[in-house]
């Protein structure tokens, strides 16, 4: 917007210099040509009066006038009969024929002639002005003066190049002035657009609204902020509501899954049996499904970023989950540096991402293969890498195995919220999940954290000045 305030004041400038100064600069170079014209007909003139009696009495033309003014002026000095053919010329020899020169013609007609015009073959600009010797009505010869121009056409030049001149520098200026006027004019506007991208990034603060913008200005920005206070009480109903639902679900799925256990020991039909712990399959999913909502709604809930070591937070849920490994007949992996490697994540986050993770990989993996899961200095920060050598999934796959409640094998155990819960953490760390093929086939899960990140909003909202 700034650019557009600025370039229109530029072009409001430029036409208003181009309706100023082009009339301006062709009204005085036709004062100058007319002007300097005026002179040497002036003196064109005098020297035919002067030449008049000599024509008219058919005298030898005396040339000292004519060689003096000649040299005075650098003028060329032609005087012709009435015939055309010259008498004096200061630049070559007389008796030659210009009655075929069309100000000459016009001259011997009794009228004045003169102009600028070009010599190609002096290649440059020449003065000419020819006026008839004439008395009592009668025409007795003509006289012509031919100067170079040259100091008209430059001074003329000059004059152009001046105007050029002054408006690139009140160009200059307005550039300037306008810069400044219309990064002050249009501050309320980019200081609404960090808030509108705050609150796109997650960061529903108020800003403070300053009542000295205009108040169209004023008036947006107290809608944003009102849109900002109703988004959050909606967010934070929504995950409490998720939070609080799921956690009173727990106790009573855990009382009927006991009571169906209990049910089961005292029947007697296997086929009754089967339906029992048919139901009771289908609470366990219903309990795994509750307890996923709940790391999710507290996934959601940012603490604030501290920096971590990472390398015995992941030793130790590799060791933890090296047991279930075993069980599933796949061998679990741990590298790292030697060296400690830090990052900033949320306390806690870590570990779930790799529990969800690790989880995955070795439920993906066949019996016989190899999870690996390293870590891996990074620039600005560390890598955490799971490796698995099952399936893998599609570039399409890939995309949707990061949405709530997506997988791709609907019959499979498990809720598809465990890498969205992953994901939002690593986000809510100020780092990122990524999934890449695995290079001899598998899904490779990257946790890219970094040093130094900003620490997510927490706490309740504080205003921020606009303005």
């Amino acid at each position: 917007m700034t650019k557009r305030v600025v370039i229109s004041y530029l072009v409001i400038t430029l036409l208003v210099l181009v309706i100023f100064e082009i009339p301006l600069a062709i009204f005085y170079s036709q004062r100058e040509e007319e002007r300097f014209i005026n002179y040497a007909e002036r003196d064109a003139v005098v020297l035919a009066s002067f030449y008049e009696d000599v024509l008219h009495l058919g005298f030898e033309p005396d040339p000292v006038p004519a060689d003096d003014y000649a040299a005075r002026t650098n003028a060329r000095v032609v005087l012709v009969d009435p015939d055309g053919i010259s008498v004096l010329d200061t630049d070559a020899q007389p008796s030659r024929d210009f009655s075929t020169r069309p100000e000459i013609a016009v001259a011997l007609s009794g009228n004045r002639s003169a102009g600028i015009r070009r010599s190609e073959t002096l290649d440059r600009d020449l003065l000419y002005v020819s006026v008839p010797v004439a008395s009592g009505g009668t025409v007795h010869g003509a006289l012509r003066l031919t100067v170079d121009a040259h100091e008209v056409t430059e001074r003329i030049q000059r004059f152009w190049v001046g105007l050029v001149g002054v408006a690139v520098v009140i160009l200059g200026a307005i550039l300037g002035i306008g810069w400044t006027i219309a990064r002050s004019v249009t501050k309320p506007v980019r200081e609404l657009q960090e808030v509108a991208r705050r609150f796109a990034d997650g960061d529903l603060a108020a800003a403070e609204i300053d009542v000295d913008a205009p108040p169209e200005l004023v008036d947006l920005g107290t809608a944003m902020n009102t849109m900002a206070s109703r988004l959050d009480q909606l967010i934070s109903a929504q995950k409490a509501f998720v939070g609080d639902a799921s956690h009173q679900l727990r106790t009573p799925l855990t009382a009927l899954r006991l009571r169906f256990e209990n049910l089961e020991t005292q029947l007697q039909s296997p086929a009754k049996v089967a339906e029992v712990e048919a139901a009771i399959i289908e609470i366990e999913r219903l309990s795994t499904l509750v307890n996923d909502l709940l790391r999710l709604a507290r996934a959601e809930q940012h603490a604030p970023i501290q920096e971590l070591d990472l390398v015995p937070i992941v030793a130790d849920r590799v060791d933890t989950w090296t047991a279930v490994a075993v069980d599933e007949g796949v061998r679990l992996i741990f590298r790292s540096p030697n060296d400690r490697v830090t990052a900033n994540a949320i306390p806690g986050a870590v570990e779930q991402i790799l529990d969800n993770t690790i989880d995955n990989a070795i439920r993906m993996t066949p019996v016989g293969q190899t999870v690996e899961v390293s870590v891996e200095v990074s620039p600005g920060g560390a890598k955490v890498v799971i490796c698995d050598h099952g399936p893998g999934l599609s570039d399409v796959d890939k995309k949707n195995a990061l949405q709530r409640f997506w997988r791709a094998d609907q019959t499979a155990p498990g809720t598809g919220l465990g890498l969205a819960i992953a994901e939002n953490l690593a986000a809510a760390s100020g780092g990122q999940l990524t999934l890449q093929d695995t290079p001899d086939g598998g899904l490779t899960v990257v946790v890219e954290l970094r040093v130094g990140g900003r620490p997510a909003p927490s706490g309740p909202p504080k205003k921020r000045k606009l303005g």
